[in-house]
């Protein structure tokens, strides 16, 4: 039991060293391999509470009052008092679970939940840019749907299921290309084959320029200024985007990626034909957003799943709800 305590102790720890050094940046964490190592972890110290540990204990305190029976009886036989033989205080010492395995095997239930939940069905996610107003603000907390893709084995990160696939006006959480330990959000304008066009702040898919209807001026809170407001169609329901006034519509500071020589850049903007097994994103917030026209496309082994639900909102509630 000695050797259990000092080897949990150890791993706790570890535990505790990671998340310390992926909370000060010192490294790069992973919060899907985090929770799978914890679940199996503490999965195994279950099993062994289950099937190991728990019996032991059980034995040790059956055979604790099989001694005080006899006690009992042996002072009933000599006509001696034997009501002050109470195992009740042993008992509970014996069977009570230690802290190795409370802060262990006790856990695993809850980390076995939401591991599925996270790693299956929905994920929670937190906006923290603005590059989605007005669809999601800052500070939004959403739900991602992990299944309607296709199901991917956590960490692995392989498909499982086929699912559907990304449609045109999705919002789409994906691993960002050049740097795949962190998430990103934007919106799917290109599936693969289309040739997606930004011109002049003009969208332009396969010829077909996108229309836009004009919205009154979108006042963001944060910036504290107005922002050209539009409406527009990509898929089966119309979303609102952002465009800022005096802003030039070419492409500054674009980096290399794979594809890239699918791209063109001018003065006007930026031309790309999508590749097999890639999506073209772009943010809601079309000044403002760090997206596909910088970085290229997103490898479908990349998506992570698609948004749909503002659970919550602390600065403002009325957010709550579904939305484009």
């Amino acid at each position: 039991m000695q050797a259990m305590q000092w080897i949990t102790a150890v791993i706790l720890a570890a535990f505790v060293g990671y998340i310390g050094a992926w909370y000060t940046g010192a490294i790069e964490g992973n919060f899907a391999l985090l929770m799978f190592l914890a679940t199996f972890i503490t999965g195994l110290y279950w099993l062994a509470e289950r099937f190991y540990f728990w019996p032991q204990r059980k034995k040790e305190a059956e055979r604790l009052n099989a001694e005080a029976a006899a006690r009992r009886a042996e002072l009933e036989r000599q006509g001696l008092r034997h009501d002050m033989v109470d195992t009740t205080e042993g008992e509970t010492r014996i069977l009570k679970q230690p802290w190795w395995l409370d802060w262990t095997a006790g856990l695993f239930p809850v980390l076995f939940v939401v591991f599925v939940l996270r790693s299956f069905l929905f994920e929670p996610f937190k906006i923290p840019s603005g590059s989605m107003i007005p669809t999601l603000l800052v500070g939004d907390l959403i739900l991602v749907n992990k299944y309607t893709y296709g199901i991917r084995l956590p960490v692995l990160n392989t498909k499982v299921t086929q699912g559907n696939a990304p449609q045109r006006g999705d919002v789409m959480v994906f691993r960002y290309p050049p740097q795949p330990t962190l998430d990103y959000i934007k919106r799917v304008v290109g599936v693969p084959g289309d040739t997606v066009a930004y011109l002049n702040k003009r969208l332009t898919i396969n010829g077909q320029e996108v229309p836009t209807k004009d919205l009154p001026d979108f006042f963001d809170t944060d910036a504290m200024r107005y922002f050209a407001q539009f409406e527009e169609q990509l898929g089966d329901k119309p979303h609102r985007l952002l465009n800022t006034k005096g802003m030039p519509a070419f492409v500054q500071g674009a980096s290399e990626f794979p594809f890239r020589e699918n791209c063109t850049y001018t003065v006007e903007g930026v031309t790309c034909k999508v590749p097999e097994g890639h999506y073209f994103t772009m943010g809601d917030n079309r000044d403002n957003s760090l997206d596909s026209r910088y970085w290229g496309f997103v490898p479908d082994e990349n998506i992570v799943g698609k948004a749909f639900f503002v659970w919550m909102n602390f600065g403002n509630l009325k957010r709550i709800g579904s939305f484009n």
